[in-house]
């Protein structure tokens, strides 16, 4: 994995995350909910977010179960558990650190440099 695959699906997992924070939803649900979310900026694919979810749930952070859906189709519904609770709080914290390390960056002139 190189470190944009690295990146990019940091930001899926912290994004999956933090919709199931908002509560229990299955698959399309959370692809909606991170569009809503982003203001359209992020649109997950199935081909993306399946694999992420399942690889999530391995890892203990999602617990699954099955129900119907809006539509009355069976559909799988996701949830956060205690260690995805914890998982969310290290990854907005790691990514709060990244914001700010990277708006420092991009404001960085070379007179701050001169002035230190």
């Amino acid at each position: 994995m190189n470190d944009t695959t690295a990146l990019l699906q940091g930001t899926l997992d912290l994004l999956i995350l933090k919709a199931l924070d908002l509560g229990e939803q299955h698959g399309l649900g959370i692809s909606r909910r991170i569009g809503l979310m982003t203001s359209g900026a992020f649109e997950v694919k199935p081909g993306s977010l399946f694999p992420a979810l399942h690889r999530m749930e391995q890892s203990g952070w999602l617990k699954a179960s099955w129900g119907s859906s809006e539509t009355g189709r069976r559909a799988k519904y996701y949830r956060l558990t205690r260690s995805g609770r914890s998982q969310l709080e290290s990854e907005t914290s790691r990514w709060q650190t990244i914001a700010r390390a990277i708006g420092s960056a991009l404001t960085f002139t070379e007179a701050n440099e001169i002035a230190q």
